[in-house]
């Protein structure tokens, strides 16, 4: 402090403590005698603390091995990565509304160990840099998160399933699939028991959610749960082989040649059958899938009748309805990414961009769920993820995010500032 004013000491210490210029705010005379008492605890932004679940070892990491770290000069990837989550965070509709509003908070993205975007910098970013970071950091997370958030591995149940997103023309060049329409597909594998994805992919809307399906990795013995968009008796036949349970559906067409059947428990159950399905393909190829299955006709609640297919012939006809049911999960996570982050509007037309958001809406949703299991007052995802948009960088606790911030009182050297 030497050359500075003693009477200005209190003033010029908290705000370089806390980033705040208190010569603005109001002071209240001189009060002599007291030294600090009653100090406002230190706070991160809410921003901050969602910040610190990132697996920075492993995106660093994951920079390193793929070679690209020469791709971030001046604009970090750090930096990169940081805009685009203050964008799903936020709820940004644009590169331009993500730059505004880190400019506006640049004195919090300091504690961050960020930096505001421009948004010509961010769009070049997004169009230039490789996706393979993103979905490198993606798995690290997954993978923590998958431990943290399940109860057990017993039993594992996983949903398999895809869902649509629309881009506008500027996409057509590589995402075209119909003259006047262009979209991509994600395609996941969910856990129903932790509520949360274990593995992603992104694919052009034409291809056949089947294609991506036989690429995806195969956990020995888990229940895997799907629709009628992976009709495949050749993939049916792997998950079997693997020693896995599978529940779906079969086509009001497909013949069933019965060997046995059971007295259906009433109720939605109709009936309970246990045969084999067509011994040829259409094509004349032998079916790869020759092993007796049960078939259970199900009625819904619109009245609708549905046969489910499993390869599972001795649990109760109600855990296979059941399990079947649990379908509804990940359609609840499509609809809740969705509406929540920011996976329906894109904020670039190339290939690359559009992935790189992709993986970043997943990382968030992530965070999301791991920040949330670091509280207990919040318990709906949904209220969650709207109380850290509405709070993102104020210095809050998650777990005070629905309590209005307490009136703080500070004194401090020769000045009471409140």
């Amino acid at each position: 402090m030497d050359g500075l004013d003693p009477r200005l000491s209190g003033r010029i210490l908290l705000y370089k403590a806390h980033g705040i210029d208190s010569t603005r705010g109001p002071t209240f005379g001189d009060v002599t005698g007291h030294e600090e008492v009653n100090a406002v605890p230190h706070e991160n932004s809410v921003f901050h603390t969602m910040m610190k679940l990132v697996a920075w070892d492993a995106f660093d990491d994951a920079i390193e091995r793929h070679g690209v770290a020469a791709q971030a000069r001046v604009f970090t990837w750090k930096n990169h990565l940081t805009a685009l989550l203050y964008g799903q965070f936020a709820g940004a509709s644009s590169l331009r509304d993500i730059s505004d509003g880190m400019h506006s908070h640049a004195n919090r993205l300091y504690h961050v160990g960020s930096r505001p975007a421009h948004r010509s910098t961010l769009a070049d970013a997004n169009r230039d840099r490789s996706v393979a970071p993103f979905c490198d950091l993606l798995t690290a997370l997954i993978q923590r998160a998958h431990r943290s958030l399940r109860r057990g591995m017993e039993g594992a149940t996983y949903l398999i399933d895809s869902t649509s997103l629309a881009l506008n023309k500027r996409s057509e060049g590589w995402a075209r699939f119909s003259a006047d329409a262009a979209g991509v597909k994600t395609h996941v594998i969910y856990d129903a028991d932790a509520d949360c994805p274990i593995y992603a992919a992104v694919s052009t809307a034409n291809v056949n959610d089947i294609t991506p399906a036989k690429a995806m990795p195969i956990e020995q013995g888990a229940t895997y749960v799907f629709d009628l968009g992976y009709y495949d008796y050749a993939w049916w036949a792997s998950l079997d082989a693997a020693g896995c349970r599978i529940v779906t559906r079969l086509k009001r067409n497909t013949p069933l040649n019965v060997t046995e059947t059971r007295a259906a428990p009433g109720g939605a159950i109709l009936s309970d059958r246990i045969g084999h399905l067509p011994a040829r393909l259409s094509s004349q190829r032998r079916n790869p899938f020759d092993k007796p299955v049960r078939e259970l006709e199900v009625r819904i609640d619109t009245g609708k009748v549905l046969r489910i297919v499993t390869n599972d012939l001795t649990a109760p006809a109600q855990v296979i309805a059941d399990l079947y049911k649990r379908r509804w999960a990940i359609e609840l996570f499509f609809r809740w990414i969705k509406q929540t982050l920011k996976i329906r509007r894109f904020l670039g037309t190339s290939e690359n961009a559009v992935r790189i958001q992709i993986a970043v809406a997943l990382i968030a949703f992530v965070l999301l769920r791991l920040a949330q299991k670091t509280q207990t007052a919040i318990e709906s995802p949904l209220t969650f993820a709207r109380l850290v948009r509405a709070n993102l960088m104020h210095l809050r606790r998650l777990d005070h995010l629905q309590s209005p911030p307490a009136r703080q009182t500070k004194i401090l050297g020769q000045g009471v500032l409140i």
